[in-house]
């Protein structure tokens, strides 16, 4: 899974603590799902969503498709 979270993070000057307090998790939390070591959970990505002011799949994409 890719996501946009390190350029949306960057973008309003917070640190990977900034965002991790805001969101209740740890810094390492966020390091990981950053550099795609870790998916969040679907109600942290849905709180990252709800920060950013943005649908969850505009900050996560899922290259997957299905078997046809």
């Amino acid at each position: 899974m890719e996501n946009r979270l390190r350029v949306l993070r960057a973008e309003r000057g917070w640190s990977q603590g900034d965002l991790a307090q805001r969101l209740g998790v740890s810094r390492q939390t966020i390091n990981a799902v950053e550099t795609d070591k870790y998916d969040p959970s679907l109600p942290l990505a849905m709180r990252m969503a709800k920060l950013f002011g943005l649908p969850v799949d505009e900050i996560f994409n899922d290259p997957w498709e299905p078997a046809a």
